[in-house]
Formats: structure tokens, sequence, C-alpha cells
């Protein structure tokens, strides 16, 4: 494996979204073009009804592309596939069902052994610390626990690619910047190719590789891509951090 390794690969990705009998076309990409690196942490950064979370969703195959082709491993991605694990802004958990059980569904649904598949939920509910909380459900969950559980769902099903969709919108934002730190420390540990969707340049500068911002209106496009030379573990007051973060928020329409 080198840098060079490309695990996903958009090529001229449009949309469009059609209304009222297909009277009224809606353009939210246009001619979206961008590679991931395997192990790369890809944030695209950009302000509400911009095509980022279209984007996310045609990467994870739940909508296709009007125009254009998104690839795995060099083959087209035509529909949602175990390949790819998806955490979104809202929490997708299973009411009745306890940590343990969301965690192992997956796996469960792909025939897995009881006590392998125990032991591979363990050890992610164990990663993203809920040790302890294996039996609790989720209505006794805090809104960053129940995040855990979703990232740890993710990663038991062991895609070759992770996908965030503003997992940490609705959080306070304490708990949102104890999050990110945890994202940042996971995604070390298992080193997963990421793609995160976010409108937060704090959130982005804090954990990419590298940054892809876009257009701040339909149809969304490219705007400018940014590569994050800061060492990990990163803080907010270093001057190389707050440079970054100046520089992207001038070239934007976002907020800080």
């Amino acid at each position: 494996m080198t840098a060079e390794t490309v695990k996903i690969e958009c090529r001229n990705v449009s949309k469009i979204f059609k209304q009222r009998a297909g009277t009224v076309q809606i353009p939210v990409l246009d001619d979206i073009s961008l590679r991931v690196l395997e192990n790369e942490f890809l944030v695209i950064v950009g302000p509400g009804q911009c095509g980022k979370t279209t984007l996310l969703r045609i990467i994870a195959g739940f909508e296709t592309p009007t125009a254009g082709h998104v690839l795995l491993d060099g083959k087209e991605i035509s529909g949602p596939g175990p390949d790819r694990g998806m955490v979104f802004q809202k929490y997708t958990l299973f009411p009745w069902r306890t940590v343990m059980a969301n965690v192992e569904m997956g796996l469960k649904l792909r025939g897995m052994a009881k006590k392998e598949r125990r032991e591979i939920a363990g050890h992610y509910i164990q990663l993203v610390g809920l040790q302890g909380f294996e039996k609790a459900y989720p209505h006794e969950l805090s809104g960053g626990m129940k995040q855990r559980v979703g990232i740890a769902r993710a990663y038991a099903n062991d895609p070759k690619v992770l996908l965030l969709d503003e997992p940490f919108g609705q959080l306070d934002a304490q708990t949102r910047y104890l999050m990110e730190q945890e994202t940042a420390r996971i995604w070390s540990a298992e080193k997963k190719t990421v793609i995160f969707v976010t409108n937060s340049i704090d959130e982005a500068v804090y954990l990419a590789d590298r940054i892809i911002t876009l257009e701040g209106k339909l149809p969304g496009r490219v705007k400018s891509s940014y590569t994050v030379h800061l060492p990990r573990p990163r803080e907010h007051i270093d001057k190389k951090f707050l440079e970054l973060r100046h520089q992207i928020t001038e070239e934007t329409e976002l907020l800080l």
C-alpha cells in the first residue's frame, strides 16, 4: 500500500432532483470530481443546502448520480454495500435493542456466530468508551453516547470506507468537542478511510488530513482543497491551526 492508493473516486458527478412529476428540476451537484486516498481522513465542508449530504449519500449508494460515476477500489458503486458504513446526524439506533445488540446487528444479519460477533462488538464498544453499558438501551444514553454506539456499529462491520454525515450536529458544544477528540483517537487506532461531512471549519481542521470545500449555493461545486499539515492530537489555539482556520474562513461563506 502506498500513499497514492485511491480508495474512492468521484468522476464528474452531478445530481438533479425532480419534483412535481418531473416538471421542476433542482440541480444539487454539478461536476464533482475528487479522489480519496486509502486511510485518508477527508472532510467535506460547506454550509447548509450546498449538496454535501447528497454527495455522501451517492458515495454510500443511497442515491444515484444523474451524471458521472463513483468508484470504490476502481469499481463503480451501484448501490449500498457492506464495504461502506455510514453514521448519520440523527441517531439511528434500534430503541428496543441494547447497546450490544445494536453494535452486533450487522454481523448478526451476515450470519456470524454469536460468540464471534459478541467478541467483535465488545472490542468496538470498548474502543468508543462504552464498556459497562453493553446492556443499556438507547433511551438510557446521552446524545454523545448514542453516537458512540453508531460509530461502534459502523466499525464493527469492518467497512472499507466510513461515511459520517454531520454526526455531531445535534450535540451541545462541549459534547461535540469531546466526540471530535474521540473520533480522532478511534481513527488513529483503526486507520479507516473516512469521509466526514460538516459545516464547521473548526471541526474540519481538527479532524482532517485534507479538507474539500463546496460553494455555498446550489448546485454544489468543489471550491478549494487544503492539505492539513498539523500533528495529532491538535490544539485549537495552536498558531498554525488558527492560520489555516482563518485562511479557509476568508475563502468561504462559512462561520467559525
